[in-house]
């Protein structure tokens, strides 16, 4: 083993797998729980556990041990493997970029809390401008360390091995069918959803989550401004926001159930490791959607749903399955992207994936996002908060994300043939099994998401079974 590099390598990078988690949980009570007025002090804290990451990731024993490990046993040699990875990456990036993008995330992301309810694109755009700049630097940095475009550096930190002209055909294809099926499906204004007072929404929303196996001591649900999962493999945070249609939040607790299915199910043996991180963020986003969009809005769900209505919210309230059915798969565009429907929200991404590519190759000021005119900021550009928190190369992975969920669907229906019986029943145990086996027990194991989708669905990624799906669900 290379007089022992690989076992310090194990060592070393557990404390830094501490080190990250520490730091999402500062994130969290950011924007979960934490006073406006600590901001500034939150923004130091992660700045420097971000820089006493990053020291521990680049250092040059780390290099030497690297330079001197071997593993021969496939899950050691697929950790060396993402060690290394994480390894290139981080000796690219100078640590007072690191810390200086830190601290210009925190805050942008206060700014977008503030400015965002008031439409105040004014009070945004300086603080956005400077996450701009650290973006546009690292992108450059790490492009030239790893032989990459900068926008395919930033992607490749989010889906490794992905690059922008594959994303971009793949985008083409679904732009040259989407906007036809839109024509021929869409409905008009969204009916009214499932309603009911705050506390029965929330008691629904934990029930939900029990349904598909997440424990309450393992798995917290709070509220913030934008849904998020985050966490670790035993301590896991979601969130959901009630201020939308009250049927949208419960869709967004299910959504971020997913994800945290994914995250409960990586591998415990390698927890603190590379290995046993999720494979990216495409790997991820297709767990939310294989819960919310796949299975949940279904038909057999529909059945099962209504029931759960019923008996929290009374027979006066209670919904007919297929009724239900037809607000849960609603058709009609709208300018928000978290509550937009699955057939035109690739297209929300779309419009996202082309802004950014501009902004990161400097042919689109932040100034000028404008340009795309909805009737305020709060329903354009400053809706979503990635960009606020330099998150560049993470919206491709929504659409990518619900790709392989269709793609593991597939699969997964050819596997189980009485999945939906199981479903209409709310039984989600042969489906999180199957999620499980081939998905989150995998960690990173695969070297990348379309190796993850290979091995369980027998091809690389692509939008066959998506096209299909919406084929079948909207114009069957």
């Amino acid at each position: 083993m290379g007089n022992g590099s690989y076992e310090r390598l194990e060592r070393r990078f557990a404390r830094i797998a501490d080190l990250n988690a520490a730091a999402r949980t500062v994130r969290w009570y950011s924007l979960t729980y934490g006073p406006p007025g600590g901001e500034a002090a939150r923004g130091h804290q992660l700045a420097t556990l971000g820089g006493l990451a990053h020291e521990l990731l680049a250092a040059p024993e780390a290099a030497e041990a690297l330079a001197a490990a071997e593993a021969e046993e496939p899950w050691r040699a697929a950790n060396l493997r993402e060690m290394r990875r994480q390894h290139t990456a981080a000796i690219a990036v100078p640590a007072e970029l690191v810390e200086a993008k830190a601290r210009a995330v925190s805050r942008a992301q206060a700014v977008w809390h503030a400015a965002r309810p008031r439409g105040d694109f004014a009070a945004f755009l300086p603080e956005l401008r400077e996450v701009v700049g650290h973006v546009r630097e690292e992108a450059q940095i790490r492009g030239e360390a790893l032989g990459l475009a900068p926008y395919d550096a930033l992607l490749d930190t989010y889906d490794p091995g992905r690059r922008n002209a594959e994303v971009a055909g793949m985008f083409g294809e679904l732009e040259a069918v989407l906007p036809g099926v839109l024509d021929r499906v869409r409905g008009g204004p969204k009916p009214p959803g499932p309603a009911g007072p705050r506390e029965g929404l929330e008691r629904l929303a934990r029930r939900m989550m029990a349904m598909l196996g997440l424990e309450e001591r393992h798995v917290r649900l709070d509220e913030s401004a934008h849904p998020f999962s985050t966490g670790e493999r035993d301590d896991v945070r979601i969130t959901t926001r009630y201020s939308g249609p009250p049927g949208e939040a419960l869709m967004g607790v299910l959504h971020e159930s997913g994800h945290a299915l994914y995250t409960r199910g990586l591998p415990e043996a390698w927890r603190r490791q590379p290995v046993g991180r999720n494979r990216g963020m495409t790997a991820h986003e297709s767990q939310s959607l294989s819960i919310e969009m796949q299975a949940c809005r279904s038909r057999a769900f529909a059945i099962h749903y209504a029931r759960l209505l019923q008996e929290e919210f009374g027979a006066e309230g209670a919904w007919e399955p297929g009724r239900l059915y037809g607000v849960l798969t609603h058709v009609e565009p709208d300018l928000i992207r978290v509550e937009a429907d699955e057939v035109s929200y690739p297209l929300h991404i779309a419009v996202r994936h082309r802004c950014e590519t501009a902004l990161i190759s400097g042919a689109l000021d932040p100034a000028d996002l404008l340009g795309i005119r909805p009737p305020g900021p709060r329903e354009g550009c400053m809706q979503d908060i990635h960009w606020a928190g330099g998150s560049f190369g993470y919206f491709p992975t929504y659409t990518l994300g619900a790709l392989m969920a269709a793609q593991l669907a597939e699969a997964m229906r050819a596997a189980l043939p009485g999945l939906d019986r199981e479903v209409e029943r709310g039984n989600f145990g042969p489906l999180v099994g199957w999620l499980r086996e081939n998905v989150h027990g995998r960690g990173c194991f695969d070297a990348s998401s379309d190796g993850l989708v290979e091995q369980a669905t027998g091809r690389p990624l692509d939008t066959g079974a998506f096209l299909r799906h919406i084929g079948s669900r909207y114009s069957g």
